[in-house]
């Protein structure tokens, strides 16, 4: 206590009587600060705030009317303070344990910010507001209301000094009116981003704190206008007052947002909206719906808002695998499937230099890209154009050899059906054996073959989808299955009857699949094949579709229902098609029982096939 008060006596009379010159030889000889830092880090943080830590904050204060005492070391000293005061107990636990120590604790921190402000020169006074906004931005997230609570008051106190910028001195001899200086706020966009989604903590005193906070910057920028604007000084200046006046009588986040707009820098509006989505990740303190509110309003001005496409989609990929609820996910992804669409250079671009092609949050990106045909249609003629540039070296060495530049070669020509066919022969990239790659190469082809020329062209490419439904994954089954039925659907007829045929009779192991959208998917197919077989190939349908009988009679009990009632469906299409009245009036009026007992007289010589079947 006695070290604390000599430094501040000695600096306090130092100042007072002009006598500083030497006081940072002397500060430096001494390690001052750094032996004040080690008395904050040495005093307990989990009970009442001592004498100590009011004093060192006091002391810190005085140093600071000292030029050059603090240069280079006030950053950690106000660290050092903010992590030992901001960590105490809530104040209202240390309601009957002398609350005016908690109190003049805050209030000589508050004194050290303002004396570190005042008391630099104009020229630094940018620098200084954005170390110590960055600091208290970093405390504002902490899990803990308290904490919270102290870094929003401190941001409240800094912005209430910005708007007094041209009454502040940095010395008795410097008017910084006269400076020609002006604070320039790198951190703004972080800092309403953060500010914002604190207006949904209502049950917190932040959310007062926030909004005041949010007015005194307001009135910051809007002074920063007028200047500007000199002639037209007059007008702005009491357009501002009712805007100011506005935001005070509605907390609304896009109220606010909608009158910050104008103001703010793209670099600005893009940091609001990394904040946002970072907001979103599972870790995060934030309030989730606050933040899907806020990306909504992105996306109803996406050309306002999401300017800077490079940085915005290396922040979707840095977050998204931390982002498991779907509401979330889905406001994520909305924001890269747009800017896919206006900008697809830049998103393929990004993520082709900062992902390696297995990292799985970029196949997710590249997935939900490939699943609308205009945003697939712009991606893959990107990555056509990038990947064959032979310039670029890593990414031509990451990707070439991969499937996703034979489908973007493939997919982004017109090329007319004879000269589709042999094109995919050489390249044949179903045959990619991993199974990530794989899987976004069908999700490629799923939305391609929605649009009809795309579909008649790719039955070539239906004996390798054979293949994939032995060798794939439950995943990639189902993705091969929708390609196949929109194929199919293309088909004429008599093209279609022989290959429905064959097809049928893989899909009968899937109907037990534990994958509920396998069965469901398999199912409903299977009816669609029973209906394209022409005359000479219904003998072959009709034994493929009698071992399918019983499966589809267990499965009208799915648990699924969406699922028991597919399989219901198709039961009835292959009483039709092998005209078996009774059995189709049964499942017609749900005898579940009678159903299964009239496959069972059907044909008795099936009893040792029909209880082989059972008992999976």
């Amino acid at each position: 206590m006695e070290f604390l008060k000599c430094i501040a006596m000695i600096f306090r009379d130092a100042t007072y009587n002009d006598l500083s010159q030497g006081l940072d030889l002397f500060c430096q000889r001494y390690e001052l600060v750094e032996n004040i830092e080690v008395l904050l880090e040495e005093e307990p943080r989990d009970q009442l705030p001592t004498v100590v830590q009011r004093i060192a904050a006091f002391a810190m204060a005085d140093m600071s009317f000292v030029e050059e005492v603090l240069e280079g070391k006030d950053r950690s000293h106000i660290q050092a303070c903010f992590s030992s005061v901001f960590m105490l107990p809530p104040k209202e636990e240390m309601r009957d344990l002398k609350p005016y120590l908690y109190f003049m604790t805050m209030k000589a921190v508050d004194s050290m910010l303002v004396a570190l402000v005042l008391n630099s020169p104009a020229s630094q006074v940018s620098e200084k507001m954005q170390d110590i906004f960055q600091m208290l931005l970093t405390f504002s997230t902490s899990e803990r209301a308290s904490v919270r609570e102290r870094a929003v008051g401190r941001m409240r106190l800094l912005s209430f000094l910005l708007t007094n910028y041209s009454s502040l001195k940095a010395d008795p001899n410097e008017d910084r009116d006269d400076s020609g200086a002006e604070i320039q706020m790198p951190i703004l966009g972080q800092l309403l981003g953060h500010l914002l989604l604190f207006l949904s903590f209502k049950e917190e005193e932040t959310s007062c704190l926030a909004l005041d906070t949010l007015c005194f910057l307001f009135q910051f920028k809007c002074q920063q206008h007028c200047v500007t604007v000199p002639e037209e000084n007059a007008q702005l200046q009491e357009d501002w007052e009712a805007e100011v006046a506005s935001l005070t009588s509605s907390s609304r986040a896009p109220h606010i947002t909608k009158l910050f707009a104008e103001h703010l820098q793209p670099s600005d509006r893009t940091d609001m909206v990394l904040v946002f989505i970072e907001a979103l990740t599972d870790s995060s303190t934030f309030d989730k719906k606050a933040a899907r509110n806020m990306l909504d309003m992105v996306k109803r001005d996406c050309d306002f808002w999401l300017v800077d496409v490079p940085k915005i989609t290396s922040c979707i990929h840095k977050t998204l695998g931390c982002i498991n609820t779907a509401p979330a996910r889905q406001r994520v992804v909305s924001l890269i499937v747009w800017m896919a669409d206006k900008c697809p250079g830049e998103v393929v671009s990004t993520l082709l230099s900062i992902a390696p092609p297995a990292d799985s949050t970029a196949l997710a990106l590249w997935e939900v890209m490939f699943s609308v045909p205009q945003t697939l249609q712009n991606v893959l003629k990107e990555l056509h154009i990038q990947l064959q540039d032979r310039h670029r070296r890593v990414l031509h060495t990451c990707w070439e050899d991969t499937s996703i530049l034979r489908l973007a070669i493939l997919a982004s020509n017109d090329l007319q059906d004879e000269e589709f066919a042999p094109m995919y022969l050489i390249m044949r990239f179903l045959r990619q054996r991993r199974p990530k790659v794989l899987s976004l190469v069908l999700r490629g082809l799923m939305t391609l073959s929605e649009r009809e020329e795309m579909a008649r062209k790719m039955k070539v490419m239906l004996p390798d989808l054979s293949w994939v439904l032995q060798y794939g994954n439950n995943v990639i089954k189902t993705k091969a299955l929708v390609v196949f039925r929109n194929v199919m659907a293309q088909l004429e007829r008599e093209e279609a009857s022989p290959i429905a045929v064959v097809l049928a009779k893989l899909l009968l192991p899937f109907f037990d699949d534990e994958l509920s959208q396998l069965r469901k998917f398999s199912i409903s197919l299977f009816r669609d094949l029973m209906k394209m077989v022409v005359e000479n190939d219904k003998r072959k349908m009709k034994n493929t579709v009698q071992l399918g009988l019983l499966p589809l009679f267990f499965h009208m009990s799915d648990q699924v229902q969406s699922v028991a009632k597919v399989a219901r469906e198709a039961l009835l299409d292959a009483a039709e098609l092998l005209k078996w009245k009774q059995l189709g009036h049964l499942v017609q009026t749900q005898q579940t029982w009678r159903t299964g007992e009239s496959l069972l007289e059907r044909d008795r010589s099936r009893a040792q096939e029909l209880l082989r079947q059972s008992l999976p």
